[in-house]
């Protein structure tokens, strides 16, 4: 499938420092046997079965499946944000499933970006803000020249005063990916990064996220259950009932 491609798309230009990764025989993510269980009253409900896959530094992966497989759960796990059961995680080499809250804190604050299909902007915030707060948190201060390549590359220069209920959604979710990125992550993980869009800013918003990809190596694990959406990626991974089902590579 060729997605058509938008009127006035822009032009994402390198980020000075970010180049594709060297091959590694390392994977950048891993699980091993996963599982994640949540308890209401007496009652255990699996949402995460015994999961095991890896993504390599430069991989763009779909993961796929219908609601209540257990993805986004995946999702939240892998990026720190809930605990495992069981099993274990491991980003860039560290062990999630081993670390206090606090350590999986620091560890998202500086590998990992996340997007989510509500945007979660601050509203009392225009773009500018939003995304340079996210540089304040990560501990080194605003970089204005990374600041200006970042929202460049997204098409955001003359909307950077405007606050989210004064954007599309497209534009709202493009302000999301350039806070996302603005740290250079080392895995950017999206959750139904489509889900509130239209046709037309669905198929920006994914062009974007191939292009940061293809042309910048960033490595991405998107939540979907639209197969035109996981069509973006180079790899689409299928879940069922909280395991993975496959794993079909790109031809």
């Amino acid at each position: 499938m060729t997605p058509a491609q938008p009127e006035g798309r822009p032009t994402l230009v390198p980020i000075r420092g970010m180049q594709h990764p060297i091959a590694q025989v390392e994977p950048l993510l891993k699980t091993e046997l996963l599982w994640k269980v949540y308890r209401t009253g007496q009652v255990e409900v699996p949402a995460l079965q015994g999961v095991t896959f890896e993504v390599l530094p430069g991989e763009f992966v779909a993961v796929m499946g219908p609601s209540g497989c257990g993805k986004s759960t995946l999702l939240h796990v892998i990026g720190g944000l809930a605990q495992a059961t069981r099993g274990r995680v491991l980003v860039d080499g560290n062990d999630l499933t081993a670390m206090s809250d606090a350590e999986r804190t620091k560890l998202r604050r500086h590998k990992v970006g996340f997007v989510f299909q509500r945007f979660n902007l601050l509203p009392a915030l225009d773009a500018r803000g939003n995304i340079a707060l996210a540089q304040h948190i990560h501990g080194n201060g605003f970089d204005p020249h990374r600041f200006e390549v970042v929202t460049r590359m997204l098409g955001l220069t003359e909307r950077l005063h405007h606050k989210p209920s004064e954007m599309s959604g497209g534009e709202q979710q493009r302000v999301a990916i350039a806070r996302a990125i603005i740290n250079e992550p080392k895995i950017l993980l999206a959750d139904e990064p489509t889900g509130s869009l239209d046709t037309k800013n669905s198929t920006l918003v994914l062009e974007m996220l191939r292009q940061l990809n293809r042309d910048l190596g960033q490595t991405i694990v998107m939540i979907t259950h639209n197969p035109e959406a996981a069509a973006y990626g180079n790899r689409i991974v299928h879940m069922r009932d909280g395991v993975i089902v496959d794993g079909v590579p790109e031809e």
